[in-house]
């Protein structure tokens, strides 16, 4: 059974850096798509950033190109998000999501495409 674990998450000043991780278990993530979607209050989830197993393709949202940095630790099982520069606006519940699925560019940034799920960290920009 696979279990997706989140950390990291916490209440940060606006313009600073924050890394969160993603631990995996119960599946090798060489074969493993694997990304990150967000729920801000009130709204409904959206895509953040995707990175295929073999680490060759990585995708992201628009609203967080050239600010956030999906990585991934495929020994130790790891995924993680760096976000440098927050805004308000990034205040959201963060979520790790993982497929074995062999996703496509039109499809990696889909919900649905993924069946595993972790729990969520929050993360809350604010001066």
């Amino acid at each position: 059974q696979v279990q997706l674990v989140e950390s990291g998450g916490g209440l940060v000043q606006p313009g600073t850096s924050l890394r969160i991780a993603c631990s995996i278990s119960g599946r090798s993530s060489t074969r493993y798509t694997m990304a990150w979607f967000r729920q801000a209050p009130g709204r409904e989830h959206e895509f953040v950033a995707a990175m295929k197993g073999s680490g060759a393709g990585t995708y992201y949202a628009d609203s967080v190109k050239g600010r956030f940095t999906i990585s991934r630790d495929n020994p130790k099982n790891m995924l993680y998000l760096q976000m440098n520069n927050l805004k308000a606006e990034d205040t959201a519940v963060y979520y790790c999501a993982g497929t074995g699925r062999g996703l496509i560019t039109s499809t990696i940034r889909l919900m649905g495409e993924y069946e595993d799920w972790g729990q969520g960290t929050r993360v809350t920009v604010s001066s």
